[in-house]
């Protein structure tokens, strides 16, 4: 199979990339290791015809998000503010207001981490402990700094959290959901385009003036490829770069190595009672993340990072252990049965590794070495390559694939 360029992955950074590149006019042939078009953009639909919860990217942050152009404003929903608000900690399920009582709450704390990081080098905890967090305030502030960027505080840099809010600041303020689910974005990036479901690319070659990728069904040659998969793909031999100079390719799989994505799980409880609120539940005892419910309905969203990812795989192959962390977090679903169960493992997924790639401390120069292109001919995108400069959600991920996209069509015009 020939083309002009390969695009390795079709998530939302390698269909908007070939998006753009196919609206110049060149052939372009995505290759998607899945069976499905999003990457971690995954979407649940109840059988019922029911909302659909999102297992993967949850919400569109920002009235100015590049999601709202795409998908049309019409089909935009604002994510309501009036819901309930609660924590579970120590066990107990409290309202979510006692983390103001007498302490600073973790996303005030976080606020003030983005206005001041401190010197370079900073890690989040240590911020927290500079500015005299300890006890419950503490332990709350680290849960939720592990549950927004899937990392440990203490490996988390302060200056790569600040810098990536600062750069994202155009997208304005809200939140808002696709209506339809998060997934018809994906849908609508790759109308047009050439994609190979199920194929994914075990080898890049790189050869005079061309490239050839090696996927499970045969080759497809181009004049240059674009690499979207998450930086631990490359470290772990699941994709492997021959041709450039051996150096050139060890640096790219040691800056890999150093770019790992947090863990996360999430999954979807279909019961047999329906919620009587819409709620949302913070768990600070590190069991679930956070979870959600909505009136009128019989699914219970769980969405969890870091730790609490691995914490709820282990919960979920014991039903009684489920039930009563169910129980916990939400307590009208006492006495009932679980019927249904629908999980995206992402830290446990081959072609993932994890939920997203944070800004860990010292690894700036990581970041710019697995971004940059590879001899006018390899060209990356993906959010890990937008780490530290931009937050690491859909926008981010678009933003990178229009940007290698710009990169690979300059050197094309210069041929």
């Amino acid at each position: 199979m020939r083309a002009d360029v390969i695009v390795v992955g079709a998530g939302a950074s390698g269909l908007a990339c070939a998006r753009r590149l196919h609206r110049e006019g060149l052939t372009v042939v995505v290759h998607e290791a899945r069976d499905r078009v999003g990457g971690r953009i995954h979407t649940f639909h109840p059988a019922d015809g029911g909302p659909p919860l999102e297992l993967g990217a949850q919400v569109v942050h920002g009235a100015r998000n590049p999601v709202h152009a795409l998908v049309g404003a019409d089909r935009m929903i604002t994510v309501p503010r009036r819901i309930t608000a609660r924590i579970v900690q120590d066990g107990g399920n409290q309202d979510m207001g006692v983390l103001s009582h007498g302490r600073r709450p973790p996303w005030l704390l976080e606020a003030g981490l983005h206005r001041d990081p401190g010197p370079e080098g900073r890690s989040a905890g240590a911020w927290l402990r500079a500015h005299g967090s300890a006890r419950l305030e503490e332990r709350a502030a680290k849960e939720w700094f592990r549950q927004s960027w899937a990392a440990e505080p203490d490996e988390l840099s302060a200056r790569g959290v600040a810098g990536a809010h600062r750069g994202d600041t155009a997208v304005g303020e809200g939140e808002f959901a696709v209506r339809g689910g998060f997934d018809r974005l994906a849908l609508l990036l790759a109308q047009g385009l050439r994609i190979s479901l199920g194929d994914p690319v075990q080898e890049i070659r790189c050869l005079p003036g061309r490239v050839e990728a090696g996927t499970v069904r045969g080759t497809t040659s181009a004049c240059a490829a674009v690499i979207t998969v998450p930086p631990p793909v490359l470290a772990q031999g699941r994709l492997r770069v021959i041709g450039p100079p051996s150096a050139v390719v060890d640096a790219k799989i040691a800056a890999a190595a150093r770019m790992p994505l947090g863990d996360g799980y999430c999954t979807v409880v279909t019961l047999t009672r329906e919620a009587p609120d819409d709620v949302i539940t913070f768990d600070v005892d590190g069991g679930g993340g956070f979870v959600r419910c909505s009136a009128g309905r019989p699914e219970v969203l769980f969405v969890a990072k870091a730790g609490a990812a691995d914490a709820l795989r282990a919960t979920v192959r014991s039903a009684p252990a489920l039930s009563s962390l169910l129980e916990t977090v939400m307590p009208w679903t006492a006495g009932a049965r679980v019927v249904g169960l629908t999980a995206a493992d992402w830290g446990r997924d081959p072609w993932t590794t994890g939920a997203f790639t944070a800004p860990r401390t010292g690894c700036e120069d990581a970041v710019r070495q697995w971004s940059a292109p590879v001899d006018d001919t390899l060209f990356f995108a993906g959010e890990a390559t937008v780490t530290g400069s931009r937050l690491p959600w859909v926008q981010g991920a678009l933003a990178s694939g229009e940007r290698a996209a710009e990169e690979l069509l300059k050197v094309l015009a210069n041929r």
